[in-house]
């Protein structure tokens, strides 16, 4: 198996997969790019055994002797990225979320088509092992065909909202819409079945008083109503309420299978609950399972970040490179219908709530619609199709908020300076893009 010479955009949230690739012999890191110079002087530092140049400017680092590229820079940023590697004859595996708009969409699809390389979207929620257990019986048709399911990823991040956006109220996280960040909610619904949706109903949250003291613009949390390919309704929830949860439940024909919640004392989402009919039938023998579906997890992968999660999707993009059609990737149209759902989620509530339908845009006569749309809450790239961050527009914010918050970034810089570079090594360091 050829190893792959991989370059690194992205120095904080890259260094999970520049810990695989020191794990494996599959794979390199032979170049780092990043405009956070201090960043890179501390990978210098921790890398000093490897043969790595370091680049503050993309355009430089792209025409690297390399065979591919992680993109783990900002998470409303990916697709321009991604098609200048896939235009540099670079393969590309990307971090959360594809594209901002659906003009980056189609662009994105055609760079991929067009280049003929492997493209991978690296949502590791979906490598989860009690995820990918529900995957594997779900394809086994232990409960049956789908028929409703729910995916959680509930994240309140309020304290740390300074370290996140570095103080900045015009950094992606504080124009952030409700539904934005929706593919680790929905991405494993959508990664277990197979089944493409087809259109959705958006929900925001309110303004809480609470909320109100952070300097984000949008809603505190989000909510999709999709209906898939075969009818099957989903509900998937994300954002910032007061307690986290990750949480995946399917319910179909013949069972329901669901992973644990955080209360339970098991492994939370790599345990899981199976109860299911031998035959079609309220009345047919049932069975119950409740087993940790973790045995996958060995070696790197049991020390890799997001519970083991981010070593397979690079595991999965480096043996998909060296032909293995086997490997399970994410491909640029999956990872669409992932992210799309929360694009037309918010188009759904700007509009009262209404039923929005997904374009399917594999279909080469449906992109030409959404060739120039640039409606997005970023003012670099919306141009005069720029939307608010939520329903009735953006909220003022209090410059003391900015201020402080703006002092606490600086006063967390300042108390870093003594650390050592292990901070790089560490899972917890990678728990969000930058």
């Amino acid at each position: 198996m050829k190893k792959i010479r991989i370059g690194v955009f992205g120095v904080y949230r890259g260094t999970s997969m520049i810990r695989y690739c020191k794990s494996c012999d599959t794979a390199e890191v032979v170049a780092m790019c990043d405009k956070w110079e201090e960043g890179l002087e501390r990978q210098k530092e921790h890398n000093k055994d490897l043969d790595i140049t370091y680049y503050t400017s993309f355009d430089e680092f792209i025409k690297h002797d390399m065979d591919a590229v992680v993109l783990a820079n900002y998470a409303n940023e990916h697709a321009p990225f991604a098609i200048k590697a896939l235009k540099a004859g670079k393969h590309v595996i990307s971090e959360v979320l594809p594209c901002q708009t659906m003009k980056e969409a189609v662009e994105l699809i055609e760079a991929v088509e067009e280049s003929g390389l492997v493209y991978s979207y690296a949502e590791n929620y979906c490598y989860m092992s009690g995820v990918y257990e529900m995957k594997r019986l779900y394809e086994e048709g232990k409960i049956g065909e789908i028929e409703y399911a729910e995916g959680e990823y509930i994240h309140n991040c309020d304290a740390i909202c300074h370290c996140l956006s570095y103080g900045d109220p015009d950094h992606w996280r504080n124009n952030l819409y409700s539904t934005f960040y929706c593919t680790h909610s929905f991405g494993p619904i959508r990664h277990i079945t197979g089944l493409r949706p087809v259109s959705v109903v958006g929900l925001e949250s309110l303004r809480k008083p609470e909320r109100k003291k952070t300097i984000g613009k949008g809603a505190g949390f989000g909510v999709e109503m999709v209906t898939l390919e075969n009818g099957t309704i989903v509900r998937s929830v994300h954002g910032s309420l007061y307690k986290d949860s990750i949480w995946y439940c399917l319910y179909g024909t013949r069972g329901r299978m669901e992973t644990a919640r955080a209360e339970a004392d098991e492994a939370r989402y790599n345990h899981l609950y199976v109860n299911y009919d031998e035959y079609s039938g309220a009345y047919d023998t049932t069975y119950r399972e409740n087993y940790r579906a973790d045995e996958r997890l060995e070696g790197a992968a049991a020390k890799a970040g997001h519970g083991g999660s981010d070593f397979f999707t690079m595991d999965n993009f480096i043996r998909r490179i060296n032909g293995d059609t086997s490997a399970d990737i994410i491909d640029v149209y999956e990872a669409l219908d992932m992210s799309l759902v929360g694009m037309f989620a918010f188009r759904s509530i700007l509009a009262g709530g209404v039923t929005v339908e997904i374009p399917n845009l594999r279909n080469k006569e449906e992109r030409e619609k959404w060739r120039n749309d640039t409606a997005c809450t970023d003012p670099k790239v919306a141009g005069d199709m720029l939307l608010p961050c939520r329903k009735g527009g953006n909220p003022v914010i209090d410059p003391v908020l900015v201020e402080r918050d703006k002092m606490l970034w600086e006063a967390e810089l300042a108390s870093r300076q003594g650390y050592s570079n292990d901070a790089f090594s560490q899972p917890e360091a990678n728990k969000h893009n930058q």
